[in-house]
């Protein structure tokens, strides 16, 4: 697994150096986008609204809109300068709370740790205290210059890092518009909703559960290039007459002193002597 980043735990006295990998990937299909009319793909360009032209990378800067129109422009090196002040610090747990006190709503993304060297004792250590008590840790992280409310809990026999929304990144449930607030319910029709959920009720295995979607749409894929029924993309032609760099310089030197006009020469002036009267 790729190494995405490496720190330590700690809790009390207890420090772990870990490794932190990416506990899952997106299976999502990846459809480019071509132009109809040649089947090249479609470029997307950085483009100045004033000024009308390309805007490379290094001409590019970050900036914060604190009002309309209005920025604070932010230089890379403060940028790297607060993020690796916050990466050179240890991860804390914080606090320990039971895992059902956690909505789900507030989960966002899983990483696995595994021990970095001469973690292996600590790793083991934490990994046994939190199944034991049936706890997660609550801690802060850096990641991908972000500061990250994380859970370090076991999964298996792994401990995993699981990021987590802040309180005011999760939206307030009265913002939810058109909810009603009481509805009457006819007894017997709630009765027969609990009969169908209590023999729909299994438990859970992930592995019965796919994605028909993604399936059906590579069916679709390999039926469609079986077929043969694709398209090649137009390269940019190159002009024929095009030669390495040197030949065509030296080409155009030459031109340019073929066609460079001769400079005229001066005309002799004569001079006559005069005779002298005796």
């Amino acid at each position: 697994m790729h190494t995405m980043w490496k720190g330590t735990i700690s809790f009390g006295l207890v420090n772990i150096p870990v490794k932190m990998h990416a506990a899952t990937e997106n299976k999502d299909i990846k459809l480019r986008q071509l132009h109809k009319e040649c089947k090249s793909p479609v470029k997307y360009e950085k483009v100045c609204p004033i000024c009308e032209k390309e805007v490379k990378n290094e001409d590019i800067v970050k900036a914060y809109e604190y009002a309309k129109n209005k920025f604070v422009i932010l230089d890379e090196e403060e940028l790297e300068s607060l993020k690796k002040e916050q990466e050179d610090k240890a991860v804390e747990i914080l606090d320990f709370v039971q895992l059902e006190d956690i909505d789900p709503i507030y989960f966002e993304k899983s990483y696995y740790l595994s021990p970095n060297e001469g973690g292996g004792k600590a790793y083991g250590l934490l990994r046994s205290a939190l199944s034991d008590t049936g706890k997660i840790g609550i801690a802060k992280m850096i990641i991908r210059a972000k500061e990250q409310l994380a859970i370090i809990r076991v999964y298996e026999n792994v401990l995993v890092v699981e990021t987590i929304h802040y309180p005011d990144e999760v939206r307030s449930v009265q913002d939810v518009p058109n909810i009603p607030e009481e509805v009457e319910i006819v007894k017997k029709e709630l009765d027969t909703a609990k009969m169908l959920i209590d023999q729909l009720t299994n438990d859970f295995e992930p592995e019965k559960y796919t994605d028909d979607y993604r399936t059906a749409l590579m069916e679709l894929i390999e039926e469609k290039k079986n077929n043969e029924q694709t398209a090649t993309g137009k390269e940019k032609a190159v002009p024929d007459n095009v030669t390495n760099l040197m030949d065509a310089l030296q080409a155009s030197l030459d031109r340019a002193k073929k066609d460079k006009p001769k400079p005229k020469q001066a005309k002799r002036k004569t001079t006559t002597k005069k005779k002298v009267a005796t």
